[in-house]
């Protein structure tokens, strides 16, 4: 049984692609499944290749082999030196694969080459790199008891073996986000790529073996999320799970884990993300931002400005710039230089998305771009903008992750923030002005994990990320996400007391 494809990019680039699951660094077919995954490419609806679906018995076996790592060549084995070695070597050899791998994830994804590429692969290079120099950095404390007999000290220990669920949008992004401060610390990991991108996931696979990471440390188990999500949350030998996409599955997952074994969960989940204009801001570089906000990645993104609040003064000004703006990115096949913007990931995700400007047009808000479906092949959506908007509108609530925006009129800054916090979300949000007494009431006042004060969306991975409310718990990137892999042991050592028994 073949556990290779190879793949032929339109640069004309033909890239060997593992099919099988990795486990033990080992590629090995389903133990008891001959179920495939089918890996589709959204700019052409064509079949790249098929993958080895992950059963139920696959994923106990992958726990198996990453609890036997923890215990014997990872964990508490190895010193922070070495797994700094290791991670900057990985982070390495996706460097030297940045364009081989960019290629293959715009096939299976749709994202342009040049996005993937220079900012994905670019910033999960760095998120790997930073989380190295934590590795030998992993700090307990000495308290202070009684300085005559006794002293405490704690241990940052790695939590064990971590279930790791990511999403479509960003499949390189997501894995370097969850791997590397469970790495650092001495966590083993089963990771579950999304049953729709897990070519770049598997490719990875490879670099970790070659970068000489030890066996079971990452095992890679593609699967339907009903099937692998499901079996990884309720698993009895799963010490963490770490989930990124919807408020529903979030909640499943949550459920599982606390029926299981009462395992440790961090969720980043959706957003309904407000952004907010106000007079005096620089219109020009708002209209860009607001753009980037709702159109990067194809408006595929968790912390998409989807609800744009501007203030009446400037109301009719700054919608026009911003269509404009709109109207300037080229939407089409990744493999063009030209393309800033690619489809969207699947028809399932396609037919969503139409359901939504359908509503809106249907609920009364007016469409002043996009709106038309385009002929031929591909997934694409062109940018959609919708005004005269209210709040009850199906739009203005839901989640619809793709490049939809929602235009609002506001007059008043308290009116502004009511209007942003109105949501059940709360995961990131954006403000313009140029008055710096506003600009920090308003951040402090924005219910959100994540604001972005003249700017949007743009993130550091020494700072950290994460949603209040129904957008999520716990940390992602920055220090904070280390926290998310440790489990802190108190000490308490007498080297003097004598205990008079009986008491």
């Amino acid at each position: 049984m073949s556990l290779s494809a190879t793949v032929a990019t339109p640069s004309g680039a033909k890239i060997t692609v593992p099919t099988g699951l990795f486990i033990d660094n080992e590629w090995v077919p389903s133990a008891d499944s001959q179920e495939k995954l089918q890996c589709i490419n959204p700019a052409t609806e064509e079949l790249i290749c098929e993958v080895v679906a992950a059963s139920e018995k696959d994923i106990d076996i992958a726990v198996a082999a990453a609890r036997r790592a923890f215990k014997t060549t990872w964990g508490k084995n190895v010193t922070g030196f070495e797994r700094s070695r290791l991670i900057h070597k990985l982070a390495d050899l996706i460097e030297r694969d940045a364009q081989q791998l960019a290629e293959l994830e715009t096939l299976n994804n749709g994202k342009p080459v040049k996005i993937a590429r220079d900012f994905d692969i670019g910033d999960s290079v760095g998120c790997l790199r930073y989380y190295a120099g934590w590795a030998d950095k992993i700090l307990g404390q000495t308290i202070e008891v009684d300085n005559k007999t006794k002293l405490a000290f704690t241990r940052h220990d790695p939590i064990g073996v971590c279930g790791q669920i990511i999403p479509w949008n960003y499949p390189i992004n997501m894995w370097a986000w969850k791997v590397a401060p469970a790495l650092a610390v001495g966590c083993t990991i089963v990771m579950k790529p999304s049953e729709l991108t897990p070519l770049t996931a598997l490719k990875l696979s490879e670099l970790v073996k070659e970068a000489g990471f030890p066996p079971g440390v990452i095992n890679t188990v593609p699967s339907l999320g009903g099937v692998g999500g499901a079996a990884l949350s309720s698993h009895k030998d799963v010490d963490k799970v770490a989930f990124t996409g919807s408020t529903v599955t979030g909640r499943k997952i949550m459920e599982a884990a606390a029926k299981s074994n009462l395992k440790k969960v961090s969720l980043e989940l959706g957003g309904k993300s407000p952004h907010i204009v106000f007079e005096s801001a620089d219109l020009d570089q708002a209209a860009n931002w607001a753009a980037l906000g709702i159109l990067y990645n194809t408006g595929q993104d968790c912390t998409a400005g989807s609800r744009l609040f501007v203030q009446d003064s400037i109301y009719d000004k700054f919608i026009s710039i911003l269509a404009a703006k709109a109207k300037e990115l080229t939407i089409g096949d990744g493999f063009d230089e030209k393309t800033g913007g690619g489809p969207v990931v699947s028809k399932t995700q396609y037919e969503r998305v139409w359901g939504y400007i359908e509503a809106g047009k249907q609920a009364g808000a007016k469409c002043i771009l996009g709106g038309t479906k385009r002929p031929g092949k591909g997934y694409f959506i062109d940018p959609t903008i919708f005004t005269d908007v209210t709040p009850d509108m199906k739009i203005v609530r839901e989640e619809i992750f793709g490049p939809v925006l929602s235009v609002a009129r506001f007059k008043t800054e308290k009116e502004a923030i009511e209007l942003a916090n109105d949501t059940t979300y709360g995961l990131g949000a954006g403000l313009h002005s140029k008055d710096s007494d506003q600009c920090m009431r308003v951040a402090s006042a924005l219910e959100a994990g994540t604001v972005w004060v003249n700017q949007y969306n743009l993130l550091n991975n020494n700072v950290p990320f994460g949603g209040k409310k129904q957008s999520g718990i716990g940390r992602e990137l920055g220090f904070d996400a280390l926290q998310e892999y440790i489990s802190v042991k108190a000490v308490h050592y007498n080297f003097g007391e004598k205990l008079d028994w009986p008491l």
